[in-house]
């Protein structure tokens, strides 16, 4: 006897990428329980926005775009975005009836019997003729690798564990990354730290004026080149620059977001440079960003020599079953709910012969 549950598709995830593609499921006439099954490794519902430090409010949040099928509305700006999320995900999962199943881990998807696949998962086996992986990236921040750093007496941590600013009150803090969350830490950190020091491999870019939909096209399209040549993918922000905005303009001209070159080693008193100069730090906070977490898609052997997936669209080259929704391009909220989408038509296709208009 197989030891496993039967569903035409197995959907990974439920944050945005992942209740984009269920709503499509359901809307195209698939049922929950029956058809598709959503696994989701959270304690709760909210994605990866039910981990976010307190101090991003809402207001805070730059692009968080409505799922499918239910607006959200008259949100609290001042409130913290993880409860802000968190409430609308899940008002969302009881509005369509998405039946998430948590919290279970995924732990490998593999080949199955007469061409289905099988996810072994922390609550069974499941086998499925599709799979939709929606597992985001907050899984796995990604920590750089610099000599000494094992040394450091000082506490080290990753934007995936920052607790707010307060915890920082009197310490000396070395950020380190380009990126939209290196900044938005050190202009929160500054009024509560001794010192704060930012610190990136490459010279930041900011972007002057509005960040227009050509802008985001072609943004778009870079990551997309990326993935589709099987390369891992980088965000769009690495690509469109840092926005200028008048917070921004402030803490350059304070000396907040006055940038230094990486530095060549840690020690156990602070980092060092090559050219002598020596930084006392209390803190080494790394804003250096995060990598798609998908090493439960391992025994499938998708990787390509450049250490990525190779996919169009959101479907997986080597394997059309597959279609990775939140991953390179559609990483965007927006991104992820056109992404989740065509999934969703796509695997009609795939599974009746038929294109079903979703």
């Amino acid at each position: 006897m197989n030891n496993f549950r039967e569903v035409e598709v197995v959907v990974i995830g439920a944050g945005q990428a992942g209740l984009s593609s269920a709503y499509h499921l359901r809307r195209t006439g698939f049922e929950p329980d029956r058809d598709f099954v959503v696994l989701d490794h959270s304690p709760a519902p909210g994605g990866a926005w039910q981990f976010r430090w307190p101090s991003l409010t809402y207001g805070k949040v730059h692009g968080m775009h409505a799922l499918p099928g239910m607006e959200l509305t008259d949100a609290d700006p001042e409130r913290p975005s993880s409860e802000v999320i968190a409430e609308y995900f899940t008002a969302y999962e009881r509005a369509f009836d998405l039946r998430v199943r948590r919290p279970v881990d995924v732990r490998a998807v593999r080949e199955g019997d007469d061409g289905r696949l099988l996810v072994e998962t922390s609550d069974g086996t499941w086998s499925a003729r599709a799979l939709i992986n929606a597992t985001g990236t907050w899984d796995r921040p990604f920590w750089p690798r610099y000599p000494g750093q094992e040394t450091f007496r000082g506490r080290q941590l990753h934007t995936a564990q920052y607790p707010g600013p307060e915890a920082f009150a009197g310490l000396r803090v070395v950020v380190v990354g380009g990126g939209a969350s290196g900044t938005q830490h050190l202009m929160e950190l500054a009024p509560y730290a001794a010192a704060t020091t930012w610190v990136t491999r490459r010279e930041p870019v900011f972007r002057e004026g509005p960040f227009s939909e050509d802008v985001g096209r072609e943004a778009v399209a870079l990551v997309e080149e990326r993935v589709r040549q099987g390369l891992p993918p980088k965000s769009v922000v690495s690509v469109t620059g840092l926005p200028l905005n008048d917070a921004v303009r402030q803490a350059i001209t304070e000396g907040v977001l006055d940038r230094q070159p990486m530095f060549d080693r840690i020690t156990p008193e602070g980092v060092e440079w090559n050219d002598g100069r020596h930084l006392e730090a209390d803190v080494i906070l790394w804003a250096t960003g995060f990598r798609a977490a998908i090493d439960h898609l391992a025994p499938l052997k998708l990787r390509e020599p450049g250490g990525g997936i190779r996919v169009e669209g959101t479907r997986a080259v080597a394997d059309p079953r597959i279609h990775l929704v939140g991953y390179g391009p559609s990483a965007s909220t927006i991104g992820a709910n056109r992404a989740g989408r065509a999934a969703v038509r796509d695997i009609r296709r795939l599974l009746t012969t038929e294109p079903v208009a979703a």
